[in-house]
């Protein structure tokens, strides 16, 4: 429990934070987005460590680390800012931290991309420990399509602005975006959380952000843009899947959700109106529960991982849409979070 670090097989040094009990019957691994970093899944960590779930369910093993190049994490050579990187340092963080036992996996925004390329790298490992996941305001492709929600011709500026900054002398040389968060907050208020989104949400946020490298955040731009994996949702036509999205997120918006339940048809997704892209951080009832469902089914099976054409995985995974109306103020966390601590 608590502070780690680990050395990955591209020698990269990852930061890892470890909560819960260490002799939980699952372990729960939470992969953080783009230009984000641990902290946007403190919340949830906190509550599913101290068994805050529904029902009583007791504690669970939480391991949250940020990605190569984000937060405490080692930079990598802008070549290898990839999601495929990804992937292969969650299989080596899985090998190093959690090397028995069932697991839970749950990944928001680039988050989810790192763990589809998981299960396109690594089938194997994701057939025999995985079960469970968790994919929170992703998408399996089309990230280039994304308008942000802006008009043509806004995005046309924004699209132009990127690429003069991917070749900007500075952004190498910048340790973060920006010392006053404060200054990033109206926009990423606007950009990526929802109407009534709580002051913590966004002041969280808005730190992990402001602390991202420029490095990072241009880097790993092209590899959202060439992000498809449709085919590898097939893999999760045979684990306990859970898809959300909030109804106002413009990174990954309804219909790329939709896609991913279109594809793995056995998941389940849940619409949370009136949120924004920030679920782990907006609606941290919610997204816990999800995840402490998951847990409590691979509970049920641990020590024994789930076998990956097991018949159990069938009613775990029937495709429910949570309409708008059902989560309004329901207890599954559909209302503002309330504020929360910074976290790490």
């Amino acid at each position: 429990m608590g502070t780690r670090s680990i050395r990955t097989s591209a020698g990269l040094g990852l930061h890892v934070e470890v909560d819960g009990p260490s002799d939980a019957p699952v372990t729960v691994i939470l992969a953080h987005g783009w230009t984000l970093d641990m902290r946007s899944w403190a919340p949830v960590a906190w509550r599913l460590a101290a068994g805050s779930g529904p029902a009583g369910q007791p504690p669970v093993r939480v391991i949250r680390y940020d990605h190569r190049g984000h937060g405490r994490s080692e930079l990598p050579a802008r070549a290898e800012m990839t999601i495929e990187g990804l992937a292969d340092d969650l299989a080596d963080l899985i090998g190093e931290l959690a090397p028995s036992g069932p697991l839970v996996l749950g990944g928001h925004s680039m988050g989810g991309m790192a763990i589809m390329a998981l299960v396109e790298r690594r089938p194997e490992l994701v057939a025999s420990r995985v079960a469970g996941v968790a994919l929170v305001s992703t998408a399996a492709g089309g990230l280039a399509d994304t308008t942000l929600g802006l008009s043509v011709r806004l995005l046309g500026i924004v699209r132009k602005g990127e690429i003069k900054l991917a070749d900007a002398a500075w952004v190498d040389r910048r340790a973060v975006l920006t010392r006053r968060p404060t200054l990033i907050a109206p926009g990423l208020r606007a950009l990526v959380v929802g109407r009534g989104a709580d002051r913590g949400a966004l002041r969280i946020t808005s730190r992990c952000i402001a602390d991202c490298r420029p490095a990072t955040m241009v880097g790993f731009r092209p590899t959202l843009n060439a992000h498809e994996r449709d085919a590898a949702l097939a893999a999760f036509e045979q684990i306990p899947t859970e898809v959300m999205v909030g109804t106002r997120d413009k990174l990954t918006p309804v219909y790329q959700s939709r896609r991913i339940v279109t594809t793995a048809n056995r998941a389940r997704l849940t619409l949370y109106p009136g949120a924004g892209h920030m679920l782990p951080l907006e609606r941290v009832d919610g997204v816990t529960a999800r995840l402490a469902e998951l847990a409590a089914r691979a509970t049920a099976t641990a020590p024994a991982a789930v076998p990956a054409t097991a018949p159990a995985a069938t009613p775990a995974a029937t495709p429910v849409v949570a309409q708008a109306g059902e989560l309004s103020r329901a207890p599954s966390g559909s209302a503002p979070a309330p504020a929360t601590p910074a976290g790490t």
